[in-house]
């Protein structure tokens, strides 16, 4: 049996093609702005941002930025054959910053009251990678 096979009969995981330049960036140290401003596609970079942001106490920027990186991502899974549903596992590393600005987006909701939003987000964070769930917090 393979990993992750789907006893369920539901939607394969969606692996989100590999775009290594925001995260070699990222890692050399360059600011997330930077990576966004020369790569505004990746949600990864947004998702730093949001980050960023979220920790100096600039809720409403963050949300701005998961929102952005949130719907970056969804493009992105679309365009990999994503039909609204179904998992977006953790594991496969092109898929942490889609999921990284998904949490994000949660995360700022809360903290600007909310609510709704802050629970559909969640939620679809669980169901689409409760290892991202479990990691992110």
């Amino acid at each position: 049996m393979a990993i992750h096979e789907n006893l369920l009969g539901g939607p394969p995981p969606t692996h989100l093609p590999d775009d290594p330049g925001p995260r070699e960036l990222l890692a050399g140290g360059t600011s997330p702005a930077g990576v966004a401003a020369k790569y505004p596609t990746s949600s990864l970079a947004w998702a730093r941002l949001a980050d960023e942001a979220f920790e100096r106490g600039s809720v409403v920027e963050s949300y701005a930025y998961a929102r952005t990186g949130y719907h970056r991502g969804l493009d992105s899974l679309r365009r990999s054959g994503w039909k609204g549903h179904g998992p977006v596992p953790w594991e496969h590393e092109p898929n942490r910053g889609f999921l990284r600005a998904l949490h994000a987006l949660a995360r700022a909701a809360q903290a600007i009251g909310e609510k709704e939003e802050y629970e559909r987000c969640s939620q679809f964070l669980k169901d689409s990678s409760p290892s991202a769930a479990e990691v992110l917090g």
